[in-house]
């Protein structure tokens, strides 16, 4: 059994469902201090949402910098951090009597590895871990910091987990400049595709208020489902942005409508609905919001309005760390991979606040959050390896800079 496929049973085996981390971070921490790493635990949260987060970081040695530098400038020149961030924490198992093994209890079957978390996201640690271990032993002075930010809190509110870190490293102005996050990104194979990008994601509720009143004398009452149906129509025909070369389009969608007493005979008095946008780097939220606004003052409507930004939009475009990702799958696999900014929201979207260069690069995600979760055992070794090349490949860009 190979060192990674050992961590990430390990990792398995402990029931880290949203916020417990069940150890997962310590055992990770206890082998990052052996290479020289700083380990901070940082907690967040209510007593009974208690957070747990680790950010562990491996400076390089100044002295040793400016003895391998070999003129003034590179001296001078700032040392690079590259972080691996994820999440410890997984999603609920859901009925236990539809596992065919265990979740907690990692099993094999037809060359895969089954349980809660397989491929989102501790395979992607362990590879984490192992890599920098095999770097670190072939680089033992390399010219790269190399730290890990890990979260117990990415599948729940997301409240407490990295955005905290973060948040705290902006205030001590520690900075990051290449951040790989091992979200399941890929689609058939590890390393074919990878998220160079992210949409945002704004949700907005919206109230509608009218008149109550009895069906029978609409002139007594003002229905709010009529007013806002040619609301809606308009909203649904507007064309946001129109994406551009990363990012598809803006899309508005309605997920929930709330209106009437129950009553077949009862005019309801205010009618709720709330909508999503998934927006890309073309518009802002108060475009966004500005924009919605004017439709409703034009059809006069009276409403309360609530919003909340769930996560803004970001883009890493080829450079530095694409190309250095791209040429470390290439070299490990042959795939030409794709780069994607489709799917949900991530823990990215937070690190992109305070690192110019994030991408997001995992395993096959097809069966994650479902029961049965497993990950094909040779899709393991190869993501191991796509994170030690990368590695490599940035603290070669670091030497040529001080060259």
């Amino acid at each position: 059994m190979s060192s990674t496929l050992q961590l990430t049973e390990q990792l398995i085996a402990r029931a880290s469902v949203t916020p417990v981390d069940a150890g997962c971070q310590d055992l990770i921490a206890k082998r990052l201090a052996v290479l020289g790493f700083v380990c901070e635990t940082i907690t967040s949260g209510p007593s009974d949402f208690l957070v747990t987060n680790l950010w562990a970081k491996r400076a390089v040695d100044p002295v040793d910098t400016a003895q391998a530098a070999t003129n003034t400038i590179a001296q001078s020149m700032p040392v690079k951090t590259v972080v691996f961030a994820g999440h410890t924490d997984v999603v609920p198992t859901g009925p236990l009597t539809d596992w065919i093994s265990a979740p907690f209890s990692p099993s094999h079957r037809d060359g895969k590895l089954f349980g809660r978390g397989a491929s989102d996201m501790k395979a992607s640690l362990a590879a984490f871990v192992v890599a920098i271990e095999e770097f670190i032993a072939a680089n033992p002075q390399p010219q790269i910091n190399i730290a890990v930010l890990l979260t117990s809190d990415e599948e729940g509110p997301a409240n407490d987990g990295t955005v905290v870190v973060c948040n705290a490293l902006k205030a001590r102005g520690e900075t990051i400049d290449y951040c790989i996050v091992g979200e399941p990104t890929s689609v058939e194979r590890t390393g074919d595709m990878i998220k160079n990008g992210r949409r945002g994601t704004m949700s907005g509720k919206l109230n509608v208020k009218g008149i109550q009143g009895h069906i029978a004398y609409p002139h007594l009452a003002k229905n709010p489902i009529h007013l806002l149906a040619p609301v809606l129509a308009e909203l649904v025909g507007i064309e946001w942005d129109q994406g551009n070369a990363f990012f598809p389009p803006t899309t508005w969608q309605v997920s929930n409508i709330h209106g009437g007493t129950g009553a077949s005979n009862v005019i309801p008095g205010s009618v709720v609905i709330d909508f999503n946008f998934r927006f890309s780097t073309e518009s802002t939220p108060e475009s966004l919001q500005k924009r919605l606004t004017s439709v409703l003052e034009k059809h006069e409507l009276e409403y309360d309005m609530g919003w909340t930004v769930g996560g803004l939009p970001f883009l890493t475009t080829p450079g530095p760390l694409v190309d250095a990702v791209r040429e470390a799958i290439r070299t490990e696999t042959g795939l030409q991979t794709q780069l994607s900014t489709t799917g949900g929201t991530s823990d990215a979207r937070f690190i992109a606040q305070i690192c110019p260069q994030v991408i997001e690069m995992g395993p096959p995600n097809g069966t994650i959050h479902q029961v049965n979760e497993y990950i094909k055992v040779a899709d393991i070794e190869p993501l191991k390896n796509i994170y030690r090349r990368v590695l490599e490949n940035l603290d070669r860009l670091q030497q040529q800079a001080h060259t």
